[in-house]
């Protein structure tokens, strides 16, 4: 069984599950393969995500994908700290004088709670959650 991600002539996105790739092929030219949204046989094959069996085997990939996760968590974080300001507890606060126009436009980072979340989410205000890691001078438990 193979699944393939496709995508119809309309944009929509869809998986498709077969017995092996020429199935694919096959239905695909006898217009069976259909977009469940619009129903239009116009479908082709997205690029998904793969992994490639090396002869270093699983350990060395695994390794390897976290190494990269971090480095690329790393460069996050520090394109955070350098362009975003620092607004703790108050990002909520900050966030909704921003949205409002009362607050200079700017990058703000900061820590919310769940309540804040609800509040910013009903007034349309888009917030990406990020783990950062702690400084050296917070001290945590």
């Amino acid at each position: 069984m193979i699944v393939f991600d496709l995508e119809c002539i309309n944009g929509h996105a869809f998986e498709g599950w077969f017995d092996h790739g020429e199935a694919f092929e096959s239905q695909q030219e006898q217009g069976l393969v259909a977009c469940p949204v619009c129903e239009t046989t116009s479908v082709t094959q997205k690029l998904s995500p793969i992994a490639v069996k090396t002869s270093q085997g699983v350990a060395a990939h695994t390794r390897a994908r976290e190494e990269a996760l971090v480095e690329l968590h790393t460069r996050v974080s520090e394109f955070i700290e350098k362009n975003f300001d620092n607004v703790g507890p108050n990002f909520a606060k900050e966030a909704l004088k921003i949205h409002y126009g009362a607050g200079e436009p700017k990058n703000i980072m900061g820590t919310t709670t769940a309540e804040e979340d609800k509040l910013l989410d009903q007034e349309g205000i888009d917030v990406v959650k990020l783990p950062l890691p702690p400084k050296d001078d917070e001290h945590l438990n």
